[in-house]
């Protein structure tokens, strides 16, 4: 396995007192796909911004394939990093959806003939090619992130982050927005999904649970499903059919059946 991210002792604090990232050891390979999954105050959009370097870490490394993170480096690391926030305003820096997308490849210097190709393809990916001279106001909170995705994808990093980015998107839209990262995955690009929802945990190759800015379970998306104690400790909403299985397991119900129609049903999200 080649490593893409390799994260070690780093801790982060907002205040002296209120340790948010503590001492976390983290590696990710190139081309897989993990999913940062707890709960509101875990630590995990916090850990995504460290990544990026829009913040800087009280301890720790974090090397980028093979580039340490540092203020000479960073904006190298951001040529292979793209980050999706959850609130699309936090990102929308162009005067028109045109604007927007083609705002990281101006920054990369990319060639005109080139960027018009790129932003015509990924606002067709994410179905805004009809809004392309919108401005950020005529447009929706969905629109809006799916032009911030449009405009992260242009950009054809090694790594994507999607921090709760298809919060703000309708049941048709995520689902087409996870079937796209399905589809980069499947071409090489190392996903990052940061969620507090298990649906959106089931299709990655691994999970990290983080509970109080500590890695509490790093592993497999089914391994991680059957640990009922790391789901609860985690404070985590299970998937109903999950909630179900261990209720009948809880009155001791024998139906095997039954059981495993559950637990197939919980890997589908």
């Amino acid at each position: 396995m080649n490593p893409m991210i390799e994260i070690k002792n780093l801790s982060f604090a907002y205040t002296k007192d209120n340790m948010v990232v503590d001492n976390v050891n983290l590696t990710i390979n190139k081309g897989e796909w993990v999913t940062i999954l707890g709960h509101n105050g875990s630590g995990k959009s916090t850990l995504s911004k460290l990544m990026i370097g829009l913040l800087r870490a009280k301890t720790g490394t974090i090397k980028i394939d093979g580039l340490t993170l540092s203020e000479e480096t960073v904006y190298d690391i951001r040529k292979k990093v793209g980050i999706v926030f959850q609130n699309p305003d936090n990102q929308f820096v162009g005067v028109t959806v045109r604007d927007d997308i083609a705002f990281g490849l101006e920054n990369l210097q990319i060639p005109r003939e080139t960027m018009i190709e790129k932003i015509d393809k990924y606002a067709k990916k994410v179905n805004m090619q009809e809004f392309m001279n919108k401005e950020p106001q005529q447009l929706s909170g969905g629109q809006k992130q799916r032009v911030a995705i449009a405009g992260i994808l242009a950009m054809e990093t090694d790594v994507i982050i999607f921090d709760e980015a298809t919060a703000m998107l309708d049941p048709k839209g995520r689902k087409n927005i996870y079937e796209y990262m399905k589809e980069l995955n499947r071409e090489g690009v190392t996903i990052i999904t940061i969620t507090h929802d298990m649906k959106e945990a089931v299709d990655a190759d691994r999970i990290i649970v983080l509970k109080d800015g500590r890695i509490l379970r790093n592993d497999t998306a089914q391994n991680i499903l059957k640990d009922q104690e790391t789901l609860e400790q985690s404070n985590l909403e299970l998937l109903l059919p999950l909630d179900v299985l261990y209720s009948l397991e809880k009155e001791n119900v024998n139906h095997d059946a039954l059981k495993e129609y559950l637990w197939q049903s919980s890997l589908k999200g």
